[in-house]
C-alpha cells in the first residue's frame, strides 16, 4: 500500500496474506509491525547477507589453505594430496590442478562482490520507498545458490578425497627453524636465536646446530624437544 499507511487495503489484509503464505509454504510468515520501515529499509537482508559473506571469507581461507598444502609434489609444501578430478594441465603432463579449490575461491569472491551490491541497494531507500529490491534480491539469492552448490562440489570432489602425506609433514616439521621456540625454556631466547641462525646458514638441523654450539647435548635435545607436545 502507499508508503506503508495501509491505504486502499482492507483491514486485516496483511495478517491474512501472511497466514496464506504460511499455509502455502509451510514457513512462518508474519507481517512487519512497522510498514513504513519495511518499505524503505532492507537492513534485514543486509544483515542476513553479511552471514553469507562471512561464510565466503571462511571458505576462501579453507580453500586456499588446502591449495597451498597440496602444492608440489616436490617443490611445494606437499603435505596433503587432493583428488585429480581432471586430466591435468594442458602444458604440464601429470600436473594436478586444484580446480575445486579454485571454484570455491571464485564463488567466495563473487559473494563478497554481491555483498557490496546488496549493501548499496539497501542504502537507496530514499524517503518512503526503496526501489532497488530487484537487484538486492537477485544478488542475495545468487549468493545463497552459489555457496550451496560450491560447498557441495568442494566436499564431494575434494575434501572427502584428501589424503595426508605423513612423511612430507614430518620432514617439513623437523626442518622448520621456528620450532626453536620450544627450546627457549632450556637455552634462552638469545641462544635460541643463535641456534636458528646457525642452522639456516649452514643448512643443518636445529639439533645439529644446538649441539655444535654447546647449548645442549644430543641426549638433552631429544629429551626436551617434542613438537607433538606443542599443541
Amino acid at each position: 500500500t502507499a508508503v506503508g499507511t495501509g491505504l486502499n487495503a482492507p483491514a486485516g489484509f496483511d495478517q491474512a496474506a501472511a497466514q496464506a503464505l504460511t499455509a502455502l509454504t509451510g514457513k512462518p510468515f508474519r507481517t512487519a509491525p512497522n510498514k513504513f520501515h519495511a518499505l524503505t529499509s532492507k537492513d534485514e537482508l543486509v544483515f542476513a547477507h553479511g552471514a553469507l559473506k562471512a561464510l565466503a571469507c571462511d571458505l576462501m581461507k579453507i580453500a586456499n589453505d588446502i591449495r597451498w598444502l597440496a602444492s608440489g609434489p616436490r617443490l611445494g609444501l606437499g603435505e596433503i594430496t587432493i583428488p585429480a578430478n581432471e586430466p591435468g594441465s594442458s602444458i604440464m603432463p601429470g600436473k594436478v590442478n586444484p580446480t575445486q579449490c579454485e571454484q570455491t575461491t571464485m564463488v567466495a569472491v563473487q559473494v563478497m562482490g554481491n555483498d557490496a551490491a546488496v549493501s548499496l541497494a539497501a542504502s537507496q531507500g530514499n524517503f518512503q520507498l526503496n526501489v532497488f529490491m530487484p537487484v538486492l534480491i537477485y544478488n542475495f539469492l545468487q549468493s545463497a545458490r552459489l555457496l550451496a552448490e560450491s560447498m557441495t562440489a568442494f566436499r564431494e570432489r575434494c575434501v572427502v578425497g584428501i589424503t595426508p602425506n605423513k612423511e612430507k609433514m614430518d620432514a617439513n616439521l623437523r626442518n622448520s627453524l621456528m620450532l626453536v621456540t620450544a627450546l627457549n625454556p632450556y637455552i634462552g631466547y638469545e641462544n635460541g636465536a643463535k641456534t636458528a641462525k646457525k642452522a639456516f646458514a649452514e643448512n643443518i638441523t636445529l639439533k645439529e646446530a644446538c649441539v655444535a654450539l654447546g647449548f645442549l647435548t644430543a641426549e638433552q635435545f631429544d629429551a626436551v624437544f617434542h613438537p607433538e607436545k606443542m599443541l
